[in-house]
């Protein structure tokens, strides 16, 4: 089998490692600059860490309508469809509750260690509670409640800016990592996508790892074992259960999804770490091919996800 050149691009971006791959190595350049526009400006629209983003405005105009950019409004679209599809297991309103838990500045500031937080089982006020006219772009958040877009926002970014690299090429294909977040646009190379499944996305490439290949869509992992800070001795991490409003005690550790964006594949991995042993029924009736490992590393591969020595090209 030949193997495509190809042209890679590796830098930092909304708190993460960033990654550009393009068939078209002439058309490098042009392809990042059209992805880190698109990556700027759902920084811009969508981070809680910035207080002069549009989110935060919004979260700073309690019982009000406001009208709100079509950038905003897709991100908001994208996580209030979350919820629906996974009934609440992600959910928009969590804002309150992450910043609680010690999630309050970009996590690159974020002290290892510290003293006791008091936390309290704490239902969140649920994404019912925003009204949102998607066509209007105007969205009512009532007092009390904080948006979060983290679970959705990153993986928006990674499909937009696969979009705009692949228009920005003119053809071949394109592939844009964000963290966990994986999106590809355009044609494959005629291997495939080799995407190596590791609960840290900064994780060398090692041959020893498992490694699937990907024709189109995306994959997005979600891991209670990187984005994580003790309290008083209490480990605590990113991944909220709005049922609690408490970081996620399930058996998964990690959940990896392949779907047809890199929205769905992150709506699915994050709902798999909270609706714990729940997901697997969930993701097999969704048609969403999965690997969970468990806190013993256990390794359950769901819905066609392959074993490691079967063929792995999976079309999303």
């Amino acid at each position: 089998m030949s193997t495509t050149l190809l042209g890679i691009v590796d830098d930092r971006a909304l708190g993460s490692s960033m990654r550009l791959i393009v068939t078209r190595p002439d058309r490098l350049e042009a392809a990042w600059f059209a992805a880190d526009a698109v990556i700027k400006a759902i920084d811009e629209t969508a981070s809680r860490f910035r207080h002069d983003s549009e989110l935060s405005g919004l979260n700073r105009r309690p019982g009000r309508q406001v009208r709100v950019s079509p950038l905003l409004a897709q991100a908001l679209s994208a996580g209030l469809r979350g919820a629906r599809l996974t009934g609440g297991a992600i959910d928009p309103t969590v804002g309150t509750a992450v910043r609680l838990a010690g999630y309050d500045r970009d996590f690159a500031s974020i002290p290892t260690d510290g003293s006791p937080i008091q936390l309290s089982v704490t239902h969140v006020p649920g994404w019912q509670a925003i009204e949102f006219d998607e066509a209007a772009r105007t969205v009512y958040v009532p007092a009390g409640v904080e948006i979060d877009l983290g679970a959705t926002a990153k993986a928006l970014a990674a499909d937009l800016a696969a979009s705009a690299a692949y228009e920005a090429t003119g053809s071949g294909g394109v592939l844009v990592s964000l963290g966990g977040d994986i999106a590809a646009a355009g044609d494959p190379p005629v291997e495939g996508w080799a995407v190596q499944a590791s609960e840290d996305s900064n994780a060398p490439i090692d041959d020893e790892e498992e490694t699937i290949s990907i024709q189109s869509g995306g994959i997005a992992t979600s891991s209670t074992t990187v984005r994580r800070w003790t309290r008083g001795g209490v480990v605590l991490h990113h991944i909220i259960d709005p049922a609690t409003g408490l970081p996620a005690a399930g058996p998964w550790r990690t959940a990896t999804v392949v779907a047809r964006t890199c929205v769905d594949a992150n709506i699915a991995s994050t709902a798999a770490i909270v609706m714990g042993d729940w997901a697997i029924p969930w993701l097999t009736a969704n048609g969403l091919p999965a690997r969970l490992v468990d806190h013993q590393g256990t390794v359950h591969r769901v819905s066609g996800w392959p074993e490691p020595d079967a063929p792995s090209s999976s079309n999303s």
